[in-house]
């Protein structure tokens, strides 16, 4: 009882650690990012509208899987945003500079690296950390008779490998979330960057997972319910766009 309630209390400690290092890298205020409350607060609306009118539809007309399946297209989903946005994400972003007028295009291009940094960052820490734990297994099994060596990897791994994948794991469950909804700092190239690119990933996001978790029921509810998020993202993004015209003077060619 005693091993458990340590083990859970050190595996909480790890998370805390690693929502912290993800919020940092990904959502602390960077020098290009406009942080509006109205706005902000506007999209959790959207978001806390949208998830109850799915809860609604799927409890009124049920989607095939159950809400196991449910729960796996939302599992899927906050990994498979941030995979979308580094895949789709340089395609708008050099449409979005292209755009821009020309005197503008160089000063944009220089503040890549920071979307660029917190690539590195999402990619970089869970690749080194699998591949410093699987090298040292690999090492192992060549070093295979050889018993005080072996009990030495092992103990690295008990000790400080195991812990490692806890704290990547949930690093990458927080950084992933934060990433999507920060466009992977987009903002410090454009304030503008983080709502194209919000609305962009949503469409890519439906149209890849095109017919999965649907409610079933009438064509007009499986329209809706296909169609209605992207929406409202599109909208939402759009009237941020908006916000950030007319109140901070941030404009797409400006």
């Amino acid at each position: 009882m005693a091993l458990r309630h340590l083990l859970m209390g050190n595996g909480l400690s790890l998370a805390r650690h690693a929502r912290r290092h993800a919020n940092g890298i990904f959502a602390a205020p960077g020098p290009g990012r406009v942080i509006d409350p109205v706005v902000g607060r506007v999209q959790k609306a959207r978001a806390a509208v949208g998830a109850l009118t799915t809860f609604l539809l799927i409890s009124v007309y049920g989607v095939d899987g159950g809400w196991s399946a449910v729960f796996e297209d939302g599992f899927t989903k906050l990994f498979l945003a941030p995979l979308v946005l580094i895949l789709v994400g340089p395609l708008v972003i050099g449409g979005f500079i292209w755009y821009a007028p020309r005197q503008h295009r160089p000063v944009l291009r220089s503040r890549l690296r920071y979307p660029l940094r917190a690539i590195g960052w999402y990619l970089g820490i869970p690749i080194g950390v699998v591949g410093a734990v699987l090298l040292l297994l690999g090492l192992s099994k060549v070093l295979e008779g050889i018993f005080v060596i072996q009990a030495v990897i092992f103990l690295a791994v008990l000790i400080a490998g195991i812990p490692l994948l806890i704290w990547t794991a949930a690093f990458l469950f927080f950084a992933s979330g934060a990433a999507a909804r920060y466009a992977f700092n987009t903002a410090d190239v454009h304030a503008a960057l983080p709502a194209v690119l919000t609305a962009v990933l949503v469409w890519v996001l439906n149209l890849a997972q095109l017919g999965d978790g649907l409610p079933n029921g009438p064509v007009a509810v499986k329209i809706a319910a296909f169609l209605g998020g992207p929406l409202s993202v599109t909208a939402v993004s759009y009237w941020e766009l908006h916000v950030l015209r007319t109140r901070y003077g941030v404009r797409v060619r400006g």
